[in-house]
């Protein structure tokens, strides 16, 4: 048998140590890939602890491969990092249930007089212009159970500051009137001591829908 003239001299200089052993010495070497039940549960553990850690602290605060937290994950755990997905608004019950009673107005209209109902209707919102760094969609992926729900981010969140806000008001032709809020006013009356800004934009409306609708001046 040929053994390469390294490796012979290695033997020969263990020989004349008085290291006799045919046990190989304990060595750094790749992290130990053998999968255990108290390993699973302990990436399981460190997962729920915070869904949005990586494979690759995992692997370094247990020891062991990257590729075998990896296969752990989808194979053992059947789990997947998924991104959140935007949703407009947080509401709570009483909130979905108003736009429930308003989208069944609507379908009532709707059925009264499907020709006219887009060009009676008036739509209406708000927007706060912000200024803050929004979370990417990377940073936002956590690790879910297949089957499980995506998680959600809310479009509405606390931000850095608001600058602005304004109120647009558009039908079936387009964009009605934009009125931009000063600072100290608000949208709604009966919320604040405040001045409302309702008192003020109600009008204005009314005279930008006069030509629109014929209305008599």
């Amino acid at each position: 048998m040929h053994h390469p003239y390294a490796t012979v001299k290695n033997w020969v200089a263990k020989l004349k140590r008085g290291d006799f052993s045919t046990c190989d010495a304990p060595r750094p070497g790749r992290p130990k890939t053998v999968t255990t039940p108290e390993i699973i549960v302990q990436i399981h553990e460190l997962i729920l602890e915070d869904r949005r850690i990586s494979a690759k602290s995992v692997a370094e605060q247990l020891g062991i491969s990257r590729e075998r937290v990896g296969s752990i994950i989808h194979e053992d755990l059947d789990m997947r990092k998924l991104s959140t997905k935007w949703v407009p608004k947080c509401l709570n019950a009483d909130q979905k249930r108003q736009r429930c009673q308003s989208s069944e107005q609507h379908l009532e209209f709707f059925r009264r007089d499907p020709n006219d109902f887009l060009s009676r209707l008036v739509t209406m919102d708000e927007t706060w212009l912000c200024h803050y760094d929004p979370e990417t969609k990377q940073q936002s992926m956590e690790w879910r159970h297949s089957g499980s729900p995506r998680p959600k981010k809310f479009q509405v969140q606390k931000s850095a500051g608001k600058v602005l806000a304004s109120i647009f008001f558009w039908d079936q032709d387009g964009i009605i009137l934009i009125d931009y809020i000063p600072k100290g006013q608000i949208i709604n009356a009966g919320r604040s001591p405040k001045v409302s800004r309702s008192c003020i934009t109600m009008p204005r409306l009314t005279r930008h829908l006069q030509p629109r609708r014929n209305w008599p001046i």
